[in-house]
């Protein structure tokens, strides 16, 4: 594998606090990355969530929490996403490959692993796919699997807004269908990050009021500007590819994990609804569960416990034990 420095291009601002490069893999693909933290501090893999991208520092209120954690936080852009390169066809458990691509390229062997919301699937995925290498996980208002292997579809469904409903519903239409919509999306997405940036998401996108009144802080909004800008530097191939590996097949099951886990899911969240974090904490095997009263962010105002228990800390006070075995 080799490394490249990263150039700065397409619609985005470079993140002046980020290490930024690109991980050639062994079977050709190319993998966008962002560092945070001190170089020597205990590695924690970031998976963002759909769409997203590599961005991911630490709260603009606590812009040292990395270094007093000593936290080494490292992003990475999804296939189609960002820097890297489109992978079609891709299921959730190839994030695990990814992962562990960067690891050996970086010279790592344990490291720590949270997803959240589009990237919590693919936490899991790492988790269970390389156990021997991931010391804990965190699954943060992740999807749960549709179907004989998760929930039934109105059950998938139901609480969810019409966005995500809209997107779901293409997505098991098939991509030709998916693409023409969510580049209508992504344009009407980069347009509006430039006017309103504290509303990335467009008005059928309902959202809850703890959400929006994250989304209305300035240094967070700025932040999730950036995030959207450079997911779509390429096109829209990542989003589409996320949205179709969240309706079919994951790639590997759930009961296989054996990484201690914690499910983080919201009672207010219109984008991934609390059914899907009630499944995931009754069937990943040994959960920890952190049941917040609010939305899809809630977790920005949490992350250092979050941080604190991924590296080898205590769970959070109100985490409870999961049902399954």
């Amino acid at each position: 594998m080799t490394n490249k420095p990263w150039v700065s291009g397409g619609t985005d601002t470079p993140d002046p606090d980020a290490r930024q490069y690109t991980v050639e893999t062994s079977d050709g693909h190319t993998l966008g990355v962002a560092e945070y933290g001190p170089e020597d501090g205990f590695p924690i893999f970031g998976i963002h969530g759909t769409p997203g991208s590599r961005y991911g520092g630490p709260p603009p209120e606590k812009p040292d929490l990395y270094e007093r954690l000593n936290v080494r936080l490292i992003g990475f852009d999804r296939a189609g996403y960002g820097l890297s390169t489109r992978r079609p066809d891709r299921v959730v458990a190839d994030a695990a490959g990814d992962v562990a691509a960067i690891a050996d390229h970086l010279g790592i062997d344990k490291f720590a692993v949270e997803g959240g919301s589009g990237g919590g699937p693919h936490s899991l995925a790492v988790a269970t796919l390389l156990p021997e290498r991931v010391t804990r996980c965190a699954c943060i208002v992740g999807v749960a699997p549709l179907g004989d292997a998760g929930l039934a579809r109105d059950e998938w469904l139901t609480g969810m807004t019409q966005g995500n409903v809209d997107e779901f519903s293409w997505s098991t239409e098939g991509e030709a269908v998916l693409r023409p919509n969510l580049e209508r999306l992504a344009a009407a997405d980069l347009e509006r990050l430039d006017t309103n940036p504290s509303r990335p998401l467009g008005e059928e996108y309902e959202l809850s009021e703890g959400d929006e009144e994250i989304l209305s802080r300035p240094a967070y909004a700025q932040r999730i500007r950036r995030m959207m800008q450079e997911s779509y530097r390429a096109g829209v191939d990542g989003w589409v590819d996320d949205d179709l590996v969240f309706v079919k097949d994951w790639g590997f099951d759930i009961a296989d994990l054996t990484v201690p886990t914690t499910v983080w899911y919201g009672e207010a969240d219109t984008l991934v609804p609390a059914a899907h974090g009630r499944w995931l904490a009754a069937n990943v095997p040994g959960a920890i569960v952190v049941q917040m009263g609010g939305g899809h962010m809630e977790l920005v105002d949490r992350v250092e416990e979050l941080l604190v228990w991924l590296l080898g800390g205590a769970a959070p006070k109100d985490a409870v034990p999961g049902t399954a075995a």
